[in-house]
């Protein structure tokens, strides 16, 4: 069985569809991104099948080779030990904050690896009177771009913005 560290996984899936087989290595991606388990010959969110073509339609591709991924990833066992165990993280308040009247912060790292990023801004938060309702952090080994997205039951006064950057390994921050 594969070493279930990240890397390892996404070097595996690589291995397996990347070289001659990209598409699948699309649907596979999709997968992660989104919690969607392959199990049963079909894929899922948590406990609700996805129908075949609307994962082609979101991955490019066509529905065989979202059935030849899924026929892939249940012939490896390692491969099918990791995504039967998919779960989707669930609702995001992101795109509603600004309805709800929650103030959102987004950070990118410099090196996502950093320690500490996600405790120091919770803390400036929590000094500021703001009670954290989400926050999302992306797993910077299966995301291109990863972010932290802390979701406030307030607005995030503008003065936070300058304290966030002084956090060791803090890019860029936006708020909204």
């Amino acid at each position: 069985m594969y070493s279930l560290v990240r890397v390892a996984m996404w070097n595996k899936i690589q291995e397996l569809m990347g070289q001659h087989h990209p598409e699948r290595l699309r649907v596979a991606r999709l997968c992660i991104e989104n919690g969607l388990a392959v199990r049963d010959d079909g894929i899922y969110l948590n406990r609700i099948e996805i129908p075949t073509a609307r994962i082609a339609r979101a991955a490019g591709v066509d529905r065989r080779t979202v059935v030849e991924t899924v026929r892939m990833i249940q012939s490896d066992t390692g491969l099918r030990d990791i995504f039967e165990l998919f779960q989707s993280a669930g609702l995001s308040l992101k795109g509603v904050a600004k309805q709800l009247g929650l103030g959102v912060v987004e950070i990118s790292a410099q090196d996502p690896k950093n320690v500490g990023i996600l405790a120091s801004a919770s803390k400036l938060l929590a000094d500021a009177g703001i009670s954290i309702r989400q926050a999302q952090v992306d797993d910077p080994e299966l995301s291109p771009e990863p972010k932290l997205i802390l979701i406030g039951d307030k607005s995030v006064p503008g003065n936070l913005i300058p304290e966030m950057l002084k956090i060791r390994g803090v890019a860029r921050v936006s708020v909204y």
